[in-house]
């Protein structure tokens, strides 16, 4: 989420996440299983697992927690197969939905996407019909008490493409996803703490939603994200919430 509701639109995201650590758990668990089973148990050569470590890290999941659920990706011991798959719809005023779920079963899935969707006003769309709406993308989002001047020059130097800072004082910096770990590194390194730090699906365009529309779309982004299968949900939208 973008434009002038996006500071205030990571705070409710943060304030959710806080109140279901145990959902946010087990999205990361999924993820760790996922990454380690796609590309190795090793960290040290597995990007994907590194940032779902450092994810399942900022979420205050044990380490034996982290370690169970790489050995079980990796092979070591039983687990849920989970397949990932993407589906794509619009939300209210024609918003652009991205959701990534990870999932053992794919009709369920695809049902409570659908339902979720339309049951405050969405619809679910065919492949492709708004991907092309959006980048993939590293970003990582500063709050308004940390100087942009700062993010600006450790940015440039690491190789971020755009740095962006909204009337509000909420900085973002856009880079490419395989330039990622470098900047996140140096953010570090410097002491600079992202709000949010992820590899991404951005809007290439914001549409502004308020009023009515801005509660119905956020209701749709609510359902969507209490889904169990469901990972990530993207948006173009900007909400603009009291």
């Amino acid at each position: 989420m973008a434009g002038h509701s996006k500071w205030a639109n990571i705070k409710h995201k943060k304030a959710r996440a806080d109140a279901t650590r145990g959902k946010a758990w087990t999205r990361i668990i999924k993820e760790l299983q996922v990454a380690a089973k796609t590309g190795g148990g090793d960290p040290t050569a597995n990007p994907r697992l590194r940032l779902a470590i450092d994810k399942a890290k900022g979420a205050n999941m044990p380490n034996d927690n982290i370690n169970r659920a790489v050995a079980r990706g990796a092979g070591a011991g039983e687990g849920e197969d989970y397949e990932e798959i993407r589906y794509e719809g619009y939300g209210i005023g024609g918003a652009a939905l991205i959701i990534d779920c990870m999932t053992d079963n794919k009709t369920r899935t695809v049902a409570d996407v659908r339902h979720a969707l339309s049951k405050h006003g969405g619809n679910l769309g065919t492949d492709g019909s708004v991907a092309f709406m959006f980048d993939h993308v590293g970003q990582f989002l500063f709050s308004p008490e940390v100087s942009e001047d700062t993010i600006m020059n450790i940015a440039l130097e690491n190789g971020a493409s755009d740095v962006i800072t909204d009337d509000e004082g909420l900085t973002e910096v856009i880079c490419d996803p395989a330039d990622f770990e470098t900047l996140k590194n140096a953010f570090d390194t410097a002491g600079l703490i992202a709000e949010e730090a992820d590899i991404t699906m951005r809007g290439q365009t914001e549409i502004e939603l308020s009023g009515d529309d801005a509660i119905r779309m956020q209701k749709i982004l609510d359902r969507l994200e209490d889904l169990d299968d469901v990972q990530e949900v993207y948006t173009n939208a900007v909400l603009d919430i009291e």
